[in-house]
Order: C-alpha cells, then sequence, then structure tokens
C-alpha cells in the first residue's frame, strides 16, 4: 500500500469521524494499493477492496485467482481472499473487519460503485456497522498529487506525446487511421506503458466526431487529423491530443488553429495556485468566443486514476486551484461548420509559480504536417 496516500486517507478519517475506508473501485484500489489487481477492471464481480483504518494496518481483499499478484505486489500487507463460485466477496470483506474489530464502526465504503445488493448484504452480515459514503473523500484526496505520482504522469505525458509524433512521421496521404493507430500502438508498449485507453484516430470529415476509433479511411490531401492517446501505467493515465494537417491546411483551419493556441497560452498562463477553476475557464472563452462557434463546457480537468478527475474547470462550478494539481488542458472545437475539427490537448502539472507543461515533445504552436 502507498504510504503517502494511507496517511492523507487518515486525515479524511479523522475530518468526517469515520473509524475505516474502504475503497472498491478498480481506481481507487489501484490509488491506494499502487497497483492494479488484473481482473477487477473487466470483471465488476471480481470484487478487490483496500482497507485503510484509523489505527493499524491497512489490508486487502481480493479473489482467489488475484492472490498471488497480490502478495507479490504488497508482500507486507494482510490479504483476505476470497474463493470464485464457493465463497462471496461481502463475506469476505465481513470477515476482514469483524478480525479488525470494526463490527460496530463508522465505516466509509464507494456507494457510487458498490451494487447496491452488495451493499445490502454487506449491512446484513455486519449488522452493527454503520456504512456511509466515502466516494467524495476519495475524490478529494486524488486531486493534489504526491511527487511519485507527478513523476508517473509526466513520464505517461511524454510516452503518449511521443506516441503522437512518430504516428504523424510514419504515415502520409494514402495511408489510413489504421496505420496511425498501429504506430501509436506499437509506441507508446516500446516506450514503457503496460497499456492504453481512449485512442482516437479521426481524420478529415471524421475529425468532427469526439471519441472515436480508428478506421480504414485512407488519408488525402488537405485531411485535419485530430489523434489522442491515454497511456496507461500502474492505473495512472495521461492523455494528450494533437492536431494535424495533411500537406497544406485550408485558410480557416489556419485561422481556427491559430485561435486555440492563444487559447492553450492563456489558460496555460492564467493556471497558477489560488486561481479560480470558473476564472480560467472564462479567460478561455474571452479569447475563443471570436470563433463564433460552439465551446466546449470546460477547458480543462484532473486526470489521475480516472481519464477525467474533478475539478472541472467550466461555468457550473467553482473551485480554488491547488499546487501539485495534475491537469489534462484542452482547448478544442470539433463542431467548426467547416467539415472537421480541431483539438490540443496538454498534461500539465501546477506548481508554486503556476503551471508547467508535461507533455513537451510536439510543439503545438504550429499546425504538424504530415506529407501530402
Amino acid at each position: 500500500m502507498r504510504d503517502t496516500v494511507v496517511e492523507r486517507l487518515r486525515t479524511g478519517l479523522e475530518e468526517h469521524r469515520l473509524d475505516a475506508i474502504i475503497a472498491v473501485s478498480p481506481e481507487n484500489v489501484a490509488y491506494t494499493a499502487g497497483c492494479v489487481i488484473p481482473s477487477q477492471p473487466l470483471m465488476r464481480w471480481r470484487h478487490a477492496m483496500t482497507l485503510v483504518v484509523r489505527d493499524g494496518a491497512p489490508a486487502v481483499v481480493c479473489i482467489d485467482m488475484e492472490e498471488t499478484t497480490v502478495r507479490t505486489a504488497m508482500p507486507d500487507v494482510e490479504v483476505h481472499v476470497w474463493k470464485e463460485f464457493v465463497e462471496r466477496p461481502m463475506a469476505a470483506l465481513a470477515g476482514l473487519l469483524s478480525s479488525r474489530g470494526l463490527d460496530r464502526a463508522r465505516i466509509g465504503i464507494e456507494m457510487h460503485y458498490l451494487p447496491a445488493a452488495d451493499l445490502a448484504e454487506l449491512r446484513e452480515l455486519v449488522p452493527g456497522a454503520e456504512f456511509v459514503a466515502d466516494d467524495e473523500i476519495l475524490t478529494r484526496a486524488r486531486q493534489v498529487k504526491t511527487p511519485d505520482e507527478i513523476e508517473l504522469l509526466e513520464r505517461l505525458a511524454r510516452i503518449s506525446d511521443t506516441a503522437i509524433l512518430e504516428s504523424f512521421r510514419a504515415v502520409r496521404a494514402g495511408d489510413t487511421e489504421m496505420d496511425i493507430a498501429a504506430v501509436l500502438t506499437r509506441s507508446v508498449y516500446e516506450q514503457g506503458a503496460q497499456q492504453f485507453k481512449l485512442m482516437i484516430v479521426a481524420t478529415g470529415e471524421r475529425s468532427q466526431l469526439p471519441n472515436v476509433g480508428p478506421t480504414t479511411r485512407a488519408l488525402v490531401p488537405g485531411d485535419i487529423c485530430r489523434v489522442e492517446i491515454f497511456s496507461v501505467v500502474d492505473g495512472y493515465h495521461a492523455g494528450v491530443c494533437r492536431t494535424a494537417v495533411v500537406g497544406e491546411a485550408p485558410p480557416i483551419a489556419d485561422r481556427i488553429y491559430r485561435n486555440l493556441v492563444e487559447c492553450k497560452h492563456a489558460v496555460f498562463d492564467a493556471i497558477r495556485p489560488g486561481a479560480s477553476t470558473r476564472a480560467v475557464y472564462e479567460t478561455y472563452r474571452e479569447t475563443f468566443n471570436a470563433l463564433r462557434m460552439p465551446a466546449i463546457s470546460f477547458v480543462a480537468h484532473s486526470i489521475g486514476v480516472n481519464l477525467h478527475e474533478a475539478p472541472y474547470f467550466g461555468p457550473y462550478s467553482d473551485h480554488t486551484v491547488e499546487e501539485g494539481m495534475v491537469l489534462g488542458m484542452e482547448p478544442l472545437v470539433y463542431r467548426s461548420g467547416h467539415g472537421f475539427g480541431m483539438q490540443i490537448k496538454d498534461m500539465i502539472a501546477v506548481e508554486a509559480g503556476g503551471a508547467r507543461l508535461l507533455s513537451d515533445v510536439i510543439d503545438t504552436d504550429e499546425i504538424f504536417r504530415i506529407e501530402a
């Protein structure tokens, strides 16, 4: 288990008058454990859980299939194992709580993730305990990253950025979106990523579509190409998006891209400790509105074990920017009205003096040109 995270959650226990916190979702298990329990994100019923208590050592609950993986990753952590097909995960959790003297405790658990039937079963098995939602405690704890998290996210940002650069350099007119995807895939693994999520390869008229994967569509001169990928290590994501043109861009595309570059610099300069997330979004809109095109409802968001995390930098909420946050910053336009969309997405870290760019491989001040 990650000592810094455990101590941060113990602070949350004190503030919310809880005796223990249980992480249940794959994201928060990875956050607390420091590793992914492989089959948990793939099969929802294969529950894995971590327990952090006010006094005492943390513990893990996992399925027997993953026992050796968990014990190898966390050799010094108490592990409670439930047998698939013959035992129930909530029974294993209830046994752990009873063994720790928590059968009459006030316990936080992820109610946004745990199925209602499992929560009802847990309450029947441990009737003396009070179970309350701890989702916001975990979300708040994740907003300010530890130095190790920032180092990992910086590494991942460069992996994603480098993979996109290599894919742009490898193709030309006549190649397909699948050719771009093949280079992306090979590159993220060659650089040490364990996997990737949400690969977006959208060219020509498809560049207007927000979250689409690659097809056999061939590149033609004048195409706008919007490519994004989230490289993953130990459950952490870094998403980077770049826009390129095949050959020469139409004049309107150059105008739109120049506006997005201005937005990028304005937002980057506005992000610093103490800033208002809503005010940063308003700064973005002051520049973007010159295009007279539909605007995205946020321009930045936190990122880590989830692709998107709170806080969002938009008009519907307001939060204070803190040192240690890591953000995805993404001025974009999908519905330009000209048959294409464009986007610049970067990873940035918030430091005492302002923002620091983590995805610094491709110079996005000029649109990348793919050979026609």
